[in-house]
């Protein structure tokens, strides 16, 4: 398997795959591929069905296997990133809701409960996260550019709601509520911050689809009351 991530901010990944390699994608998820590739659709289990739905993921999962060498490509359903994370036995990953395009290998994908409530509540990366455990490779979509970092053992970073797009397991999330009432009210940051302590990787998003949202929402025409 090889793979080639095009389009800057429009992204895609096309996947080049030799006979009787195959690679999994949320339903829709695929937008072009060469003849001989043969899909096939399955949930994997109502337990694991729900886990897909509640952390914005498709109840069902194609897969797509090379009856013969060819092309396949799945494209970023908004305008960012995609990153290609390799996962193995002993470094799980964590990521935000519908972060998941496609994954190549033996990938396990299971629901992530934020072990600190406040963090899931409070910290705007959400209660529910992804974990991807296995051996293989996970692509991501990430919202905006990606920005790498390697945290050492006790090193932090304090990041604003809605910037993680990706953790190792090995991260610990928690919050950090913002010093001085001046600043909570007047600050424009809002009242938590979302902590990372290391070590691990994580992967930071410059533009959370919230806050896009958001931003969009202040030029909409709205009906008067």
């Amino acid at each position: 398997m090889e793979y080639n991530i095009i389009g800057a901010n429009l992204p895609a990944v096309t996947i080049s795959l030799n006979a009787g390699e195959a690679i999994k994608c949320e339903s829709g998820a695929m937008s072009w591929m060469d003849d001989g590739i043969k899909m096939e659709t399955s949930g994997g289990g109502v337990g694991k069905m729900l886990g897909r739905m509640f952390t914005g993921e498709s109840l069902m999962l194609n897969t797509y296997t090379a009856q013969v060498p060819g092309e396949i490509a799945f494209a970023s359903s908004f305008p960012g990133s995609i990153r290609a994370v390799e996962v193995t036995p002993n470094s799980p990953i964590i990521a935000q809701k519908g972060a998941f395009l496609a994954s190549y290998g033996n990938i396990e994908m299971s629901t992530h409960i934020q072990k600190k409530i406040g963090g899931g509540f409070f910290g705007g990366e959400g209660f529910l996260m992804q974990k991807f455990s296995g051996q293989g490779i996970v692509f991501l979509e990430i919202d905006g550019s990606a920005v790498e970092y390697e945290l050492q053992p006790g090193q932090r970073k304090i990041i604003d709601t809605g910037y993680l797009a990706m953790m190792d397991a090995s991260v610990d999330l928690s919050i950090e509520t913002v010093k001085g009432l001046k600043n909570m009210v007047f600050g424009g940051e809002g009242i938590f911050n979302t902590v990372l302590t290391g070590p691990g990787r994580i992967i930071i998003q410059t533009m959370p689809v919230s806050g896009t949202a958001m931003t969009l929402y202040k030029y909409m025409p709205h009906p008067s009351n």
